[in-house]
């Protein structure tokens, strides 16, 4: 079976300025690097649907979604950019990109527990992960994985799925969503300390937090994976998988300190597609955070998508 890529022109109209590094060249990279490598010939493109209300919701409060909606509704009405936050700026298309990023998750969800592609990458922007139940913040709008994962949960009736976030930036909107849902267990490592600043003290059991100090490389991060992570997964059993896929920890990367390169972001991929094999029936559905350094993000995604692929 295949790998889903889903992706949405919508995603790359949502912009937050000249110079902010969260900007729709990513994507167009992404799209670049797969077509010179010839990686898309080996990938099933997908236009991701817009999420409805009720799928959002599921992750945030309702209060949340119908207070963002209006904001980012009246930005479209004026035409005129708004900022949220000192990071976070909402442009007259943010609302349909947000939409089309949460709705990549879902349909990647719905394809891959229907069996009809085997996993998906979702090559979609605004990313999720810093977005609380109740809260926009660190370019995030709505948490996807977030989303995706509580709809495997309460409309597919999974009873276990894991979510993996190695973002450079702790995963602190999906923490906050998920903490204390015992369905659901979160490893992730993060630079410490780095924005958001936390992570540090975990909000619940069902977390696997790793602090890594700046200027941590590769093989000392596989070393806390296979001692962290593998315990608490094989222990889980998650039936399903999901990735909070940020390629900023790449050393080329200016938005953290660390030291990974395109072969960690392969080996890792491994090790969870491995994990996924054993528990998952290989169900796993993995979702763009961050990555600013456009080559290194290109390259790192297609390191990513060849072992998803097993091409």
């Amino acid at each position: 079976m295949s790998t889903a890529f889903y992706t949405h022109a919508e995603c790359r109209l949502h912009d937050m300025g000249q110079g902010h590094p969260e900007c729709p060249q990513r994507l167009d990279a992404i799209a670049d690097h797969l077509l010179s490598t010839g990686l898309d010939v080996a990938l099933d493109f997908r236009d991701a649907p817009q999420a409805t209300l009720e799928q959002i919701e599921r992750a945030h409060t309702v209060h949340y979604v119908t207070q963002l909606q209006d904001l980012l509704v009246q930005v479209q009405a004026s035409g005129q950019p708004r900022a949220l936050d000192p990071d976070t700026i909402a442009c007259p298309d943010t609302w349909r990109a947000a939409l089309r990023a949460a709705g990549a998750a879902v349909a990647a969800t719905d394809d891959v527990i229907a069996g009809r592609v085997h996993n998906a990458f979702c090559a979609v922007r605004p990313p999720g992960h810093h977005a609380t139940r109740d809260e926009t913040m660190g370019f995030c709008f709505f948490n996807n994985v977030a989303v995706a994962a509580r709809h495997a949960l309460d409309v597919h009736g999974l009873q276990r799925v894991a979510i993996i976030d190695f973002d450079v930036h702790h995963g602190n909107g999906t923490e906050d969503i998920v903490a204390g849902d015992e369905r659901v267990l979160m490893c992730s490592f993060f630079q410490h300390p780095l924005y958001p600043y936390s992570g540090a003290v975990p909000k619940g059991t069902n977390m696997v937090n790793v602090p890594v100090a700046p200027y941590t490389r590769g093989a000392e991060l596989r070393e806390t994976i296979l001692a962290m992570w593998m315990p608490a997964l094989e222990a889980f059993k998650p039936q399903m998988v999901f990735i909070s896929a940020g390629f900023d920890a790449h050393r080329e990367d200016d938005l953290g300190q660390l030291g990974l390169v395109e072969a960690d972001y392969e080996w890792i991929t491994r090790q969870l597609v491995q994990v996924a094999a054993r528990h998952s029936g290989g169900r796993i559905v993995s979702c763009l955070e961050g990555g600013y350094n456009l080559s290194a993000l290109a390259r790192s995604v297609a390191a990513h998508l060849r072992v998803l692929a097993d091409v």
